[in-house]
């Protein structure tokens, strides 16, 4: 039986700053209950990719970390197929996020997907290759 996005998500050893974020936001609960979600999970690379000391600072500022992490999950349940059709999704932030698709893909703002359609018991998981920051 598949496992919830948090149980996968620490499991796979790719998300360890995603897991690291999402228990200091206090959205472990959250993301392990019925769902369905649809996350955005940026891998460990992705969130070295920012610039120094946003990772830090986020974990020390929950409501901001929160706002980012939720602007990452989009309720609902869209494999890659839906998701490579639509333009837009919204988040649970309430923010909308861009979806684009090419030759090359699916992105999701300007993070490319690196791996669609991991299935958990209460949504699916679709891994990118930047951390997506909401407007202002």
């Amino acid at each position: 039986k598949p496992k919830d996005i948090v149980s996968l998500a620490v499991r796979d050893g790719r998300f360890t700053t995603l897991v690291k974020a999402v228990q200091a936001a206090g959205l472990v609960e959250t993301l392990q209950g019925k769902g369905p979600y649809t996350v955005f999970a940026p891998t460990d690379d992705a969130f070295a990719k920012l610039p120094s000391g946003v990772v830090e600072g986020l974990l020390k500022d929950v409501e901001a970390l929160r706002r980012v992490l939720l602007y990452h999950v989009v309720p609902g349940e869209y494999p890659s197929e839906s998701v490579a059709g639509m333009r837009s999704a919204r988040t649970a932030l309430g923010k909308t996020v861009r979806i684009s698709a090419d030759g090359n893909g699916v992105k999701i703002n300007d993070a490319r997907v690196i791996l669609a359609d991991v299935k958990a018991s209460n949504g699916v998981i679709h891994v990118i290759d930047g951390v997506i920051l909401p407007p202002g």
